[in-house]
């Protein structure tokens, strides 16, 4: 764990981020793997609000605040200002949630990867424009309630799949692209360091349950990201120049039910056969994956 000479981590203590909240344990588990020798980009959202607000910070590494649409746009502006003073060693994180990735910020970050930019992009997903008030974005999974995917007779919820955001940026052909759950750190870490020890573009997407806006206990917020890889609705993925590999896989699945019922607020209204409808397209998604992996044996 590193630990600044003041005592201080390189997200501080202090931040007004909800107890449990995934967000603010994904930051910390990514500058521990990244160190000091860091530029923080952070799209508009929950962690601006809670690690930024002036006169104080969280940040223990230079930090930039941009707008939704462009933290991509803004983390290559400021890598070619190093490259160009000759620094080839500070690394630019973008960190930004499922809001600015998957949806408003897409086109600048299609744009970055297309380009190769030397930028590392991690996206901390929990599944909703939390920082507004929990409105549907495109990481909403299928079914879940939010203010804008509303339950009741004509609609029971969101109505459409997660977009599969890791399979459209390994597209861009970039050196590295990767999954993880704040459930498993190590993972966590390991994954910033090897994308980080690579030139050019690299993705990694970290679940990172919202504890109000699930309606979870803050003291189930590992519990949830461990369960979410457990019923194997969130897959654990590497993605290496188009060559991808599953780098965790229950031995044997648990049903989707156990997840869904962890969170009442999302999930209360689902009924038997649409949580089955859940699960077939779950089993559906894996043997997918399993014909993926036959075409990438050595």
């Amino acid at each position: 764990m590193i630990e600044m000479k003041n005592g201080d981590y390189l997200f501080a203590q202090g931040h007004t981020a909800c107890a449990g909240c995934g967000m603010a344990i994904t930051v910390r588990h990514v500058l521990e793997a990244a160190g000091e020798d860091t530029i923080v980009v952070n799209a508009t959202g929950c962690l601006e609000i809670v690690s930024s607000a002036y006169p104080k910070s969280a940040w223990e590494v230079p930090y930039i605040h941009c707008l939704f649409e462009n933290a991509a746009s803004v983390a290559t502006g400021v890598v070619h200002s190093l490259r160009a003073q000759g620094n080839d060693h500070t690394k630019v994180i973008v960190l930004g949630g499922d809001g600015s990735s998957y949806d408003i910020g897409f086109g600048a970050l299609s744009g970055m990867l297309e380009r190769n930019e030397d930028v590392l992009y991690i996206c901390y997903d929990n599944e909703a424009y939390m920082n507004t008030g929990n409105q549907r974005s495109g990481a909403t999974p299928f079914g879940a309630w939010t203010t804008t995917s509303p339950v009741g007779e004509a609609h029971k919820g969101k109505e459409q799949w997660k977009k599969p955001l890791i399979d459209i940026v390994a597209a861009h052909d970039i050196p590295y692209a990767a999954t993880s759950s704040i459930a498993y750190p190590m993972d966590v870490q390991a994954k910033v360091k090897k994308a980080l020890s690579k030139k050019g573009s690299k993705v990694l997407i970290v679940y990172a349950p919202c504890v109000p806006g699930w309606g979870i206990a803050s003291d189930k917020t590992i519990e949830v990201a461990r369960l979410v890889v457990e019923t194997g609705l969130w897959k654990m993925l590497e993605i290496e120049h188009g060559k991808r590999k599953v780098t965790m896989k229950p031995s044997q699945f648990k049903p989707v039910s156990e997840y869904i019922a962890t969170q009442r607020r999302r999930f209360k209204h689902l009924t038997p056969e649409m949580t089955e409808h859940i699960q077939k397209l779950v089993d559906k998604s894996w043997e997918k994956e399993e014909k993926l992996a036959e075409c990438f044996k050595e």
